[in-house]
């Protein structure tokens, strides 16, 4: 996605690309395929635009994450990560639990299970599938530090 696609979806959705969104999005760019938490994205975002304040972070990740560009990832409890929408194609993530590496998964489960749901007091309108577990560099590390 590059920023003429972001800032058509941001006014077709009637929104402008800011300098707050626009520098919230260079990070996202910048650690494309990892997920980050918002505290780790008004960090560097702050560097990028020293104006930016936390809830301007929290306020544009929620705009962002609402015209489908930023992906909001809970996990275990922990605070929600973000990341940029990577397609536009149906797919879910494996995600490093410790440096927030994050890879496609192009299968879908639910078409598997699909049939566990065909309960007519129930309709599935939405899912997220999230696969966490460690990426070979943080074995590694682990594995040389124990």
């Amino acid at each position: 996605m590059n920023l003429s696609e972001v800032k058509d979806n941001l006014k077709s959705q009637g929104y402008k690309l800011t300098n707050q969104r626009k520098a919230i999005l260079d990070v996202l760019m910048d650690y494309k395929g990892h997920v980050l938490s918002a505290e780790e994205i008004y960090e560097k975002t702050k560097e990028r635009y020293s104006k930016t304040n936390v809830s301007t972070i929290y306020r544009n990740l929620e705009i962002l994450e609402n015209v489908n560009l930023v992906h909001r990832i809970n996990m275990n409890g922990e605070a929600s990560k973000y990341k940029l929408v990577c397609n536009d194609k149906h797919h879910h993530h494996i995600i490093c639990k410790d440096c927030g590496k994050s890879q496609i998964i192009d299968f879908c489960p639910l078409k598997t299970i699909n049939d566990e749901f065909k309960d007519e007091e129930f309709v599935l309108t939405d899912h997220r599938f999230e696969l966490y577990g460690y990426c070979k560099e943080c074995v590694k590390k682990k594995n040389e530090q124990g």
